[in-house]
């Protein structure tokens, strides 16, 4: 990374930082419901280059997308990722009285785009990890995180809940970590011994802004206000929305669900019970969320239906990306190449993003 700086501006660095993007086990589309959820990190990871800069204005650099945006604070980039690069300097500026003046900043990412892995996060938490160690502001990572979140909700057009950022934050990818995302408290949690995670992209992609996300949260937003309630985490019971009208009631009872299931993983689940929960979370962003689409669904169904996988469900905000699947450990690989060939002979091109032995 530094001889990517070097090479792209002339100099070396001033600090270098990363951060991992992040695959959901359950709790999809509960973290803007102040409810509870289950990331772990993933391998890939956002690394960011920053150096101050003699000129004025800052310069972005992404090796990925090779493109260079320029911006000041008082004229944000039109649009892309330079949009969540220029929220996190907002935001810290915001809240530390400033940043440099000038600054160059080159990013790196393995992390896939549009997938559902949270890259939006990863750049944003590296970001805002590189600004700390330049500036030497002083402020833990679960702060870091909130103004991760701002960074995205306020200045790259997405109303996002806490679990990205607090994935890319705080996750390992040798654990789960739980997150109650009204306290923000967290605890690690283990995958059931022999057991195993596997992560497909469907070859689907997704735009996050332009999908109906911001629906989904208005309509969470109008059930609380039919039932009387601040968020849906205070509904104790999925039978307790049933006189909600649709399509609210059927939003309302995925969250309400989706936080039992989080809750009971998290409280020490076999891999087969762990599995179910899974293929029920699915079933419930599917039916009563409807933010799947039908390859996706094939994709699940075909890793659910497998011999050597507990269950598989989508992850991400849906509408495509990826999906994961709790293997038996030693058969991730096997279990790709067998669902990707028949996914392949449905018309679906899928890749392998993740096959970890995790417990």
């Amino acid at each position: 990374m530094r001889t990517a700086f070097e090479a792209a501006f002339g100099r070396a660095p001033d600090a270098v930082a990363n951060a991992p993007g992040r695959v959901n086990l359950l709790g999809e589309h509960t973290d803007y419901n102040d409810g509870f959820v289950l990331p772990i990190a993933i391998p890939q990871r956002t690394e960011v280059a920053i150096g101050r800069a003699p000129d004025g204005g800052h310069r972005v650099r992404s090796r990925e997308l090779d493109e260079t945006v320029r911006f000041t604070l008082a004229e944000p980039p039109a649009a892309g990722f330079g949009r969540y690069v220029y929220g996190c300097l907002r935001v810290f500026a915001d809240r530390f009285g400033g940043v440099p003046a000038s600054l160059d900043i080159h990013v790196e990412s393995e992390v896939p785009m549009n997938v559902g892995l949270s890259s939006s996060a990863a750049l944003e938490v590296a970001t805002l990890r590189a600004l700390r160690r330049l500036t030497g502001a002083h402020f833990d990572d679960v702060e870091l995180a909130r103004l991760a979140q701002r960074a995205e909700s306020e200045h790259a057009g997405v109303r996002c809940g806490i679990m990205d950022q607090m994935a890319a934050s705080l996750a390992q990818p040798d654990r789960a970590l739980f997150l109650d995302t009204r306290s923000l408290a967290t605890r690690p949690v283990f995958l059931p011994r022999g057991s195993a995670l596997l992560v497909l992209d469907s070859g689907l992609p997704r735009a996050l802004a332009g999908s109906a996300y911001n629906e989904r949260r208005r309509e969470c937003e109008e059930a609380c206000r039919a039932l009387g309630v601040a968020s849906l985490r205070v509904v104790a019971r999925s039978r307790d929305v049933e006189r909600l009208p649709e399509p609210l009631r059927r939003r309302a009872r995925h969250v309400v669900s989706e936080n039992e299931r989080v809750l009971r993983a998290a409280s020490g689940a076999g891999a087969e019970e762990l599995g179910a929960l899974m293929n029920a979370s699915h079933a419930s962003l599917r039916d009563d969320y409807e933010v799947s689409v039908p390859m996706l669904d094939r994709l699940v169904a075909l890793l659910a239906t497998h011999p050597r996988v507990h269950g598989a469900r989508l992850t991400g905000a849906g509408f495509g990306g990826a999906c994961i699947a709790l293997c038996e450990a030693g058969a991730t690989r096997r279990v790709a190449a067998d669902v990707m060939c028949r996914y392949a002979a449905a018309g679906g091109q899928a890749r392998l993003l993740v096959a970890e032995a995790a417990a």
